[in-house]
């Protein structure tokens, strides 16, 4: 059966559904690697896909915020329909997929925050103490579309050592739905899982996806090195994004990533409106998301 076949991403994932989605794949396709990088707070795994064999070692990851689950979706797919044209020594838009499996290795971690975004999409935790405290994170509302932060009330891309203290400053000071960066930066075995595995791997660039907005951040305090500019402004060219430079942010994945390593680093925005957004938007703005990650393999 063809990969594309095998994946649900008709609708928003679950982590169950998304475990299940992957561990199918890889039954039938194991031509990728599957690593547990971490666990989440609710003892669900964090796991790492890595394919392909090339010397350059891109990084992708996906649901950072609960509520942009559909980036998932995204990272699933992608990964699905490069096996099928790799498989089938096929081409994905213009880039042959045989090719670009010898000229890259990709890491990606499609899921980041498996608890929050089993908020959004599932519903309150089974365990009553953890339910208590997301309902009074959220003031009892059981209204969670705009909940970004995992089930502990951290919002994960505000828990990187870039400036944290600018964020810790003027950001919530408690657990909230989103925004609050932590009481101390990479508290949270999410955060620390990402952190862990880009040290380890030391990649020579990361995308992190998001929504929305269709934009591309890709600098940080003048560190970035003078390839990321050629590099997002090629990105927008195949995907009609605005690549940005500088955005009054702190403490994100992208950001740490430029500072630590001096190395190309992108925040990409997917689709526009208001997150999160409907499974219906995902054939709107996959077409986009696809040909950033296949950029990688001309620039």
């Amino acid at each position: 059966m063809r990969a594309r076949q095998l994946i649900q991403d008709q609708s928003l994932y679950t982590y169950a559904k998304f475990e299940h989605d992957l561990m199918a794949l890889h039954a039938e396709h194991p031509i990728f690697s599957i690593d547990k990088i971490g666990t989440s707070i609710q003892g669900k795994s964090i796991y790492e896909i890595v394919i392909g064999d090339g010397d350059q070692s891109i990084h992708l990851n996906g649901s950072m915020h609960a509520h942009e689950s559909i980036t998932t979706n995204v990272l699933m797919r992608f990964l699905a329909d490069y096996i099928d044209a790799y498989e089938n020594n096929e081409s994905i838009n213009h880039i042959n997929a045989r090719s670009m499996y010898n000229q890259i290795k990709f890491s990606i971690v499609p899921l980041v925050n498996p608890d929050g975004v089993d908020l959004i999409n599932q519903g309150l935790p089974q365990s009553k103490s953890l339910k208590n405290d997301v309902l009074s994170i959220n003031q009892y509302s059981h209204q969670f579309a705009g909940w970004k932060a995992n089930i502990r009330g951290v919002d994960l891309n505000n828990q990187f050592p870039a400036h944290w203290e600018i964020e810790q400053q003027r950001k919530p000071k408690q657990p909230s739905p989103r925004d609050f960066p932590g009481f101390e930066p990479l508290t949270e075995p999410e955060a620390i899982a990402i952190y862990e595995l880009t040290i380890n791997k030391q990649f020579d660039r990361v995308l992190a996806f998001h929504t929305q907005g269709e934009v591309i951040y890709w600098g940080y305090e003048g560190l970035e090195p003078p390839e990321s500019e050629q590099i997002a402004n090629y990105y927008g060219h195949v995907s009609g994004y605005e690549p940005i430079q500088f955005v009054d942010s702190h403490a994100g994945y992208k950001d740490w990533f430029i500072q630590t390593f001096k190395r190309p680093g992108f925040t990409v925005e997917l689709g526009s409106g208001v997150n999160p957004l409907p499974i219906s938007d995902l054939n709107k703005f996959y077409p986009q998301a696809l040909s950033i990650i296949l950029a990688n393999m001309e620039v």
